[in-house]
């Protein structure tokens, strides 16, 4: 049987051991991540070979190789903030469910408008460009600066003692109703409003049971055969890059994966690096002896997925 391949993967992430993600726990072998919105994947083996050479020419004579590696890239044209903690190492905030009294988050955010004049007061009404559940925070700083009319700083800054009242700023120490300004300031949210992901200088991506399914083309017939990659034990680099800008392609997201050698679910007797599956009912099946196979007399530890299985029954 001869194949070719053309499609991506898509990729379930499972976790090695308990872990807690944000404000999830995840117990061993659950599903964590599901990748279905790939643009490409990629493994790629490598090995380092050395010679022994002499003779006249100093030709190669015998060859060793050692220090495989295997190494499984996933290129994704979507991030979830789920992913990105994966992907980064990152702590997760937010996402909260059946609290009963929720974290207040700052969000920086800047506003263009002009200032107002109420009751011989001079203020700067800020109600119109928040939503009704959106405040101004009074106890974080504020700065309202002079502006052009085409809404370009000038670099002068507006003093005063600023008090908030239902979003509009007061105690203002300069300026004239009409002046157009930009004002610097945050607003509160909830966090179940607001998915927090904190990058810090001691956490990385972790380690991961990674299985891809993808399809395989028959030559001989052109049927696209289901083969499914699993990965038992890889650890995914903490290296991204962000591209933001408003021309060209949009940025994508790779998860760089190093495999190590490790058990798969089903044989805790043998370590692999990969094992690859094509499914074709059409041939016999090749002999050799399977790393996923689920024989009768097999107890699967119940600890790996949270079930009771008893010995002697097969799934």
């Amino acid at each position: 049987m001869k194949f070719g391949v053309r499609e991506i993967c898509n990729v379930v992430f499972k976790a090695k051991s308990d872990v807690v993600i944000g404000k999830k726990t995840f117990k061993k072998n659950q599903p964590v991540l599901y990748i279905d919105t790939a643009k490409t994947s990629t493994m790629e083996g490598a090995a380092t070979t050395v010679y022994a050479q002499g003779g006249r020419g100093n030709t190669r004579l015998i060859a060793w190789e050692g220090e495989k590696t295997l190494t499984f890239t996933v290129e994704d044209a979507l991030l979830s903030p789920l992913g990105f903690a994966i992907l980064s190492g990152a702590g997760l905030f937010g996402q909260a469910t059946g609290l009963d009294e929720l974290a207040v988050v700052h969000v920086h955010t800047t506003t263009t408008t002009t200032i107002s004049e109420v009751d011989g007061a001079l203020v700067v009404d800020l109600s119109g460009a928040l939503s009704d559940s959106e405040a101004v925070d009074a106890t974080a700083p504020i700065f309202i600066m002079e502006a052009e009319d085409d809404g370009s700083l000038s670099g002068d800054m507006i003093g005063g003692t600023f008090n908030v009242n239902a979003n509009v700023i007061s105690g203002l120490a300069s300026g004239s109703a009409g002046d157009m300004v930009f004002v610097d300031y945050y607003i509160t949210k909830t966090e179940e409003v607001v998915d927090e992901m904190q990058i810090d200088e001691e956490h990385f991506a972790g380690y991961y049971y990674v299985e891809a399914d993808t399809l395989f083309r028959r030559q001989s017939d052109g049927v696209d055969m289901p083969a499914i990659l699993t990965f038992p034990n890889v650890k995914i680099q903490s290296n991204f890059t962000f591209t933001m800008a408003s021309t060209g392609d949009p940025s994508t997201f790779t998860f760089t994966m190093d495999a190590f050698p490790g058990y798969t679910i089903f044989d805790k007797t043998k370590k692999v690096l990969c094992v690859m599956q094509i499914i074709n009912a059409d041939e016999p099946t090749k002999a050799g002896t399977t790393v996923m196979g689920h024989l009768d007399s097999e107890e699967i530890d119940s600890a790996d997925d949270g079930r009771t299985t008893d010995a002697g029954d097969s799934e």
